[in-house]
């Protein structure tokens, strides 16, 4: 699509990339898979989207980004509030940087409150994937919650993709209480969660008072 869209032949492409057309016409019918270096060096040589990005297999196991790691990549991603930061050298899709937030037991506030910022700019991302592997490790509330909050953040013509994906959640929405990103709340907290937490954040079950008036950098 990027390809037609800059009015590009496929040996103009398959030279910038260093391919042979042939090679390079295996990969764009998907006769081939393309190699994850290849596809971030294509990302960068025609300033793709980063959800162009590969993603890999579902896994039930996935573990969690570091928080360093995840700054470097929101940094990438051009995050107002971690602009001063080093950016990833090898950026990830954002479907998988969320993903790998969302495993994390705790996490700091400040990179919990930019995931609404990724998903609402980044709506065409791979939901499918992002829903299944939240499912995998029943982080589905906490994903839930997250777009509903991106959908007051998107621009017009994003929120489609976001409505949708947030219907998609609803089907699988946990009865079971948790929290976003904070397992380690005393009891107190979590009692005083439960009684200050926006509407939006009990219908997914989690003890959280996040509002989208708290995302400052995301405005």
């Amino acid at each position: 699509m990027a390809r037609l869209a800059g009015g590009w032949t496929q040996a103009e492409v398959a030279y910038r990339l260093g391919l042979s057309q042939p090679y390079y016409s295996q990969l764009e019918s998907g006769s081939r898979p393309v190699p994850s270096d290849l596809a971030l060096t294509a990302v960068r040589e025609f300033q793709l989207s980063s959800v162009a990005l590969p993603l890999p297999e579902l896994d039930p196991h996935l573990a969690p980004v570091d928080p360093r790691e995840l700054a470097a990549q929101l940094a990438w991603f051009a995050y107002p509030g971690f602009t001063h930061m080093k950016k990833a050298s090898k950026p990830m899709n954002p479907a998988f940087v969320v993903a790998g937030a969302l495993a994390n037991a705790d996490l700091d506030v400040r990179l919990v409150e930019a995931l609404p910022w990724a998903l609402s700019t980044f709506p065409d991302l791979d939901w499918d994937w992002l829903s299944a592997q939240c499912r995998l490790g029943n982080q589905q509330n906490r994903l839930g919650y997250l777009v509903s909050l991106a959908m007051k953040l998107a621009k017009p013509g994003a929120d489609a993709d976001l409505a949708n994906a947030l219907s998609d959640l609803e089907r699988s929405r946990l009865a079971l209480e948790g929290t976003l990103c904070r397992d380690s709340m005393s009891a107190a907290e979590r009692t005083w969660a439960r009684k200050h937490r926006p509407t939006d954040a009990a219908h997914w079950n989690l003890l959280t008072t996040l509002t989208a008036d708290q995302l400052t950098h995301a405005a």
